[in-house]
């Protein structure tokens, strides 16, 4: 063997005993990450939206794959709660600011740490906080927060001399009173605002509830058991109910003999009134604003914020919106929560928002919004969204439409229809804390 051959056998000796020992020495390997599947439902958002977010997501972890599905608004809860129930459903799903006291049962907390939600309430607006922490348990992350703002026709302002939309109640009415037109009949030629009634007013009881809200009631009492929102309390010398005034305040816009009397159960829905250009004023959602602008081009409208009491109060409005959550079912809770709380980063949400074009949850996005045409007073109003714990969003819907109902028809006094929807929601409360309690 010549010595070429040997120093070549002497090399690859070395190197397998090396190897050798390498591998004693290190007897166990770390592992590639598990491959997880992760399922994403949610509503109104098309999945080019997200995909472009999943895409970047999965480049940060190979080993996750995301399935985002978009669902039918009209069937979506029934759907969801149907699939959960069978251990069908996603891992990550979307629900309402309001489904938390209905749907927690469902749900498993991000965290229960007090530093986790004492972080999450300064990173994103208070409406969050109140809707999706309970018990110091953080259940889910917005991503936008969309509030209820005024709508306004420029042209029917500018014709009637309005030079600016009102920010108050009392601008609100006289400008109702300025805007309205009506024959000798008493007949509406042209409607003030849209509002007044509860069927044919798009979110009629979110607009009562906003009122509520604004007058200073306290809708539920603290131990989520029963409904305060019919409570009267001292103001000064004088007993003061602000439920009552806030429904005597919504219906009287549909009462013939007032002054404020613009609208009634006969008009086109509050919508299709405003882009028909006949209502020169509703109250809605920053959603609303696109279909607007699609269903009337020409329609010169604008966005302003939802009234006040006065210049001087407190200020608030209704939030509705949307935020993400995890499954108690899922067999992958800690990869969904990951993904989720990545979603709703800064930069994540930044992108997603630029897309979805929405009005931020983040504090920190919503200063970047404030200068923006479209979005800036929802980016706003989200500082300042309220809510309040709906123990069944949808019945609670229908106990106010009634209750507003039954005041413009005269069938009910304001007092009577207050104690009445309040002992409804009250019946609602109570049953589902007795089936808590028995599960």
């Amino acid at each position: 063997m010549d010595k070429t051959k040997i120093i070549i056998f002497a090399v690859i000796g070395i190197i397998v005993v090396v190897t050798g020992a390498v591998i004693l020495a290190n007897p166990f390997k770390e592992a590639a990450p598990p491959l997880v599947t992760l399922e994403f439902w949610s509503v109104f958002d098309d999945s080019q939206i997200y995909q472009p977010l999943i895409q970047q997501y999965q480049k940060l972890y190979p080993n996750v794959t995301i399935n985002y599905y978009k669902k039918n608004i009209a069937s979506y809860e029934n759907d969801l709660v149907d699939a959960l129930a069978t251990g069908r459903g996603p891992d990550i799903f979307s629900i309402h600011n309001s489904w938390l006291p209905k749907h927690k049962d469902k749900l498993a907390p991000a965290s229960e740490d007090p530093g986790d939600v004492k972080k999450y309430s300064s990173l994103f607006v208070d409406a969050a906080a109140r809707d999706f922490v309970d018990d110091n348990k953080i259940y889910a992350f917005p991503l936008s927060v969309d509030s209820l703002a005024l709508f306004y026709n420029k042209d029917l302002l500018n014709s009637a001399g309005i030079s600016s939309p009102p920010k108050t109640w009392p601008e609100f009415n006289s400008a109702v009173e300025t805007l309205t037109k009506r024959d000798d009949k008493n007949n509406i030629l042209q409607v003030g605002a849209a509002l007044g009634t509860a069927r044919n007013v798009n979110r009629s009881t979110d607009i009562l509830a906003a009122l509520m809200l604004q007058s200073g009631a306290k809708m539920t009492a603290d131990d989520k058991r029963s409904a305060t929102f019919d409570q009267s309390f001292l103001s000064g010398s004088e007993t003061f109910n602000p439920g009552k005034q806030a429904l005597i305040f919504y219906t009287n816009f549909a009462i013939p003999s007032l002054k404020v009397y613009t609208w009634n159960s006969l008009q086109h829905y509050s919508i299709d009134a405003f882009v028909e250009g006949n209502a020169a004023m509703m109250l809605n959602y920053a959603y609303q604003a696109p279909v607007i602008a699609a269903r009337a081009p020409h329609l010169n409208f604008g966005v302003a914020p939802l009234p006040q009491i006065s210049q001087n109060s407190k200020k608030v409005t209704l939030g509705n919106y949307w935020a993400q959550t995890v499954g108690k079912g899922s067999k992958n809770i800690t990869a969904a929560w990951q993904f989720v709380t990545w979603l709703s980063s800064q930069e994540s949400s930044r992108a997603y928002l630029k897309t979805a074009k929405k009005p931020a949850a983040r504090r920190d996005l919503i200063e970047e919004q404030k200068s923006d045409v479209g979005l800036g007073v929802f980016a706003e109003q989200a500082l300042y969204a309220s809510s309040w714990w709906e123990i069944d969003n949808l019945a609670i819907e229908r106990i106010f439409a009634d209750m507003i109902e039954s005041v413009v028809a005269g069938k009910a006094a304001a007092d009577d229809a207050l104690t009445q929807a309040n002992s409804q929601t009250t019946l609602l409360m109570r049953e589902a804390f007795d089936k808590q309690q028995k599960q």
